[in-house]
Order: structure tokens, then sequence, then C-alpha cells
């Protein structure tokens, strides 16, 4: 195939060539009904491209293929047999893939509903959604534990392993890597424990849409024998918000049951735009982007050094990997440590944002996170170096973070009473969180970012995760989907 193409941009510069004119949604007509004032702010090209996929940009019948095209390029630029594009981000694409391997109904489930899967426990909310809405049981795999640096770490093959032995009669397993923090699972051994057993694996690698496009990254997932591979685009690459990619390999899956999953969730009125800045990008990686990536790779080394210079800094990073710890580790993610100096990393990015105009891909009790984009430059790198310069004087006055209950994973890792779908779904009541302790939870609350639920629904409630909740959000920790968002009650099952 000619990778030099871009048949969802071609499209539209057609579409505007021909002057075509739609009596059809979208009803702003190309931004002829949009209120000058929001065109003042969105402009007037966002508006001249967000067209109908079918019976717009294509024929009502999508006879010119446009979409497939561009999927059919992206699978062979990444070395996939199939592609797809999703304009409802990888919180769809992993949800279709959970209910293509596990979705379909299995005597042995604890109830109606789906079979089981074998999870980590550090799985994005997407995930635990999945679970909620296919009916899957998850048996669930512990992430491993660093307690000096209060971190996890992906579950290593081993893990998955004895999940297997426990579970054999699981449809397939999943794994999240690259996680949030940029560490990585050992793909190739996790797949070759569930290919042993003819079982497929799904990877979550929403955080590493650019690892194909360079052999100094960490490994691509299907370069790594996943069966299928979910990624964001708007993540790690150039694409807008909401555009993700998922990629199929091998036959453990079947093709026409995937589509038909990712179709039965799929938005009928797909983004035009975000499918075009995807293919567009795809374009640029291929031609441009061993050596953006290359650029990108040098600057977040520099960037690193100079960070570690700052008083009271560390820049995690062999620290994050070897025996018991990560596989591999995304050095584009800038993982900085500031407990020394006595700041939590909530006040650190509050600081930035409030007094430097600067925004982080996240912050927790003790860290922070700048992500390096091929994007970025020696600009925008000194830019944030200046600011934590900045920050890291003021903090000198900083009143001390409030005080938070930090206990191991052992500590908070709940029982699984009942299936998420039949906890959430359920009659449930709202008890006050001192009433709490042993009850079933009939939410996911997740401190976001990462989005690593810390309560799943059917989970039976402890103290000691309703206090590091509590204390959380007092020291700054935000959970946006708590049914109470002042954590004063907590939504269980009746």
């Amino acid at each position: 195939m000619d990778q030099s193409e871009a048949p969802l941009l071609d499209a539209l510069v057609d579409y505007r060539k021909r002057d075509r004119y739609g009596f059809s949604p979208p009803g702003h007509r190309q931004g002829r009904g949009v209120d000058e004032r929001v065109l003042a702010v969105l402009g007037h090209e966002a508006f001249r491209d967000d067209l109908l996929a079918n019976g717009g940009l294509d024929d009502r019948r999508s006879r010119h293929k446009y979409l497939q095209h561009a999927e059919d390029l992206m699978a062979e630029a990444v070395g996939a047999k199939v592609a797809w594009f999703s304009t409802c981000g990888s919180s769809l694409s992993v949800k279709a893939a959970m209910m293509a391997v596990a979705g379909g109904p299995d005597q042995s489930a604890a109830s109606s509903g789906g079979g089981s899967l074998i999870v980590p426990r550090d799985s994005h909310k997407s995930i635990v959604a999945g679970l909620i809405f296919s009916g899957v049981q998850p048996h669930w795999v512990t992430p491993r534990w660093d307690p000096d640096r209060h971190i996890s770490h992906p579950p290593s093959p081993d893990e998955f392993e004895r999940a297997w032995d426990a579970h054999p009669d699981a449809a397939g397993a999943l794994v999240v890597s690259p996680s949030p923090y940029g560490t990585c699972a050992d793909l190739a051994g996790i797949a070759r424990v569930c290919h042993d057993r003819g079982k497929p694996l799904i990877v979550d690698e929403a955080w590493g849409a650019h690892l194909p496009f360079h052999e100094d990254l960490p490994t691509w997932a299907m370069d790594a024998g996943a069966d299928v591979c979910v990624v964001s685009v708007h993540k790690m690459g150039a694409g807008f918000e909401q555009g993700s990619v998922f990629h199929l390999q091998g036959d453990l899956i079947d093709q026409t049951r995937l589509s038909a999953c990712a179709d039965l969730l799929m938005t009928t009125s797909p983004s035009v735009p975000i499918y075009a800045a995807m293919d567009g990008w795809r374009r640029q990686m291929v031609e441009h982007g061993h050596d953006l990536l290359d650029a990108a790779m040098e600057l977040a080394r520099g960037l690193r050094d100079d960070i570690e210079l700052i008083p009271g800094i560390e820049v995690l990073d062999d620290e994050l990997l070897g025996i018991e710890a990560s596989h591999d580790l995304d050095r584009l993610q800038v993982l900085i440590d500031v407990s020394a100096t006595a700041t939590s990393g909530y006040q650190v990015a509050d600081w930035l944002r409030a007094h430097r105009q600067i925004d982080l891909g996240m912050s927790d009790h003790r860290r922070i996170l700048a992500t390096v984009s091929f994007a970025d430059d020696k600009m925008t790198c000194e830019r944030l170096l200046d600011s934590l310069w900045a920050w890291r004087k003021a903090a000198n006055d900083f009143d001390k973070p409030p005080r938070m209950r930090l206990p191991s994973p052992s500590e908070i890792e709940l029982e699984t009473a009942v299936l998420p779908r039949d906890a959430f779904f359920g009659r449930t009541e709202a008890v006050p969180a001192d009433k709490a302790d042993g009850r079933i939870a009939a939410e996911q609350i997740t401190p976001y970012p990462p989005g690593i639920p810390a309560v799943v629904p059917g989970e039976r409630l402890n103290d000691t995760v309703i206090d590091y909740l509590r204390s959380g959000l007092r020291a700054g920790m935000n959970l946006p989907d708590a049914a109470d968002p002042t954590l004063q009650t907590f939504r269980v099952v009746a």
C-alpha cells in the first residue's frame, strides 16, 4: 500500500472542491449557523470539516471506502492484521475487545452474564466499565508493590501463570501496558503464558500509540504477540481527544465478532475530524516518526538530567526497573518524586497551574508526571524546567500537606463478593462512611488521574480503603465518579 496516502484527508479536500452541501446533520451546515461568538473562539475550519461520515464525506453506502482504506493503511503501518478507528476513545475499544473475548453466556459464571477474564487490579476504570456492561467475571491479578516508593508495577508473567492455574476456564487475559506512569509489563512473557493455553491476550496500550515507530521505545504489543491491542492516538500521538485505534492479529479472536462488538458500542455519528487526524498522523509517523521520536527521546534525556539538579527532586528512571519491578519504561514519561521537599504532588500541580500556567499529565500524593511529546522542543522544556525551579523556591513557604493514609495494596485488596454488573445494576442504598465497612460497593471510586479504581462494584468495602479515600480527598485527590463527592456516604448494595 502507498503509505503517503491519507484517504480521509484527501476526501475532505475533494468535498470542499466539489462545493457539496448537505440537507442533513450536522445542523450547523459547515458553520453557517454557528454563533459568531463561538466562531471567534473555535474558528470556522472546525465546523467546515464536521461532516457526516456516510452520506456526507462518503456516499450513503460508503462506496469509496475512505475509512476502510485509512484503517488498512494503519494496520499495515504497524504490522497488525486489522485495525479499526474509534471516535469514542480507547474506553470503547477495550470494552469491545473484552466483550468479544468473554462476553458470551457461560454456565460457570457466578450470575447470568458472560464468561471470565484474568485482569490486573490496576486496570483503568474503562475496563471496570467493560466488566459492568458485559457481565464478565474478573479474576484479579494483584500488581507488584514497591512499599518504599508507594508505586505499583505491572504483574509479571509468573503471576499470570498462577492466575491461569487458578482459573483455567477463563476466556482470556488482559494487561495494561504502559501504565499511566510509563512503566511496562513483560508483554512477550505474558503472551506466551496465554498462548500456551490457547487463550488470547488483550493489551490496553492506551499510552503506547507511538511505540511501533521506534525500536528504542518499549516493545509494541503486536510485536510482543498480543492478540488485540488498543491505543489512544490522542495521548502520545497527534490526534484529537477521543481518537483511538484497536488492532487485531492471529486467529484466537474472531474478527467478525470483534467488529460486531465494536459496532454495538460505537456512535452512529462518528467525528470525521477525529478520523482524519488519525489518518494524517499515521502518514506522518511512517514518513517522519523515527526522526521525530529520536529528537523527543534526546530532549527527554536532557530534561531528566536538568530536573534532577533541582534540590529535593528525584526523576524516577532505573529505580523502576528490575526484579519485582517493571519490565521496561517509556522515558518520554518524566516521573518526578517530590516527597523529599515536604510537599505533595497535588500541591505542585496546583501551584504550577495557578502561577505558571503549566498543566501536568498526572499528580499524586508524592509525584508529578510530565509527558514529553514529539511535538515538544527546547523552548517548551525550558518553560517546564524554569517553572519547576520557581515552584521549588516557593515551596519553602507551603503549608504542610494534609496527612494521607497510605496502606499497602494487600490492605486494600478487597474481596469480590458479587459480579460488578450485579452490584452496579442491583438495588442500592447510601450509607454513612462509618457504617460502610463490610458492605458491598455498588459504585466505582477512582482517583483520577491515573484513573485506576480503588473500589470496584461488587467488592466488599473495609475501613482501610474508606480511610485511604477520605484522607486522600482531604489531601487533594480527585475522585470524579463517587456518588457522593464528599465521601460522607458510600453507595452500596441494599
